[in-house]
């Protein structure tokens, strides 16, 4: 009797359900949060030049950075400034 009721402690306190796995969920569940905030706002900044280079009416500014980054287009007489954010 006393052997299942102290099966029946240990389990509610170190157990799969126990006190110590709601405590590590909930940090997890912190974590997870942080992580879908952050890759929200990566989203709302990638629609955002999704909408800027819309077919109707690109954005020129915009068209010549990816251009010249992505494909390494740059004059001669030109010089690029990298700035890390």
């Amino acid at each position: 009797m006393i052997c299942g009721l102290f099966l029946i402690a240990s389990l509610s306190i170190a157990g799969p359900s126990g006190v110590l796995a709601w405590a590590d969920a909930s940090s997890l569940r912190a974590d997870r949060e942080q992580q879908l905030e952050e890759l929200r706002v990566e989203r709302d900044a990638l629609q955002h030049q999704v909408a800027l280079l819309d077919n109707d009416g690109a954005d020129p500014d915009l068209v010549s950075e990816l251009i010249r980054k992505n494909l390494n287009v740059v004059h001669p007489d030109e010089v690029i400034l990298v700035i890390e954010e």
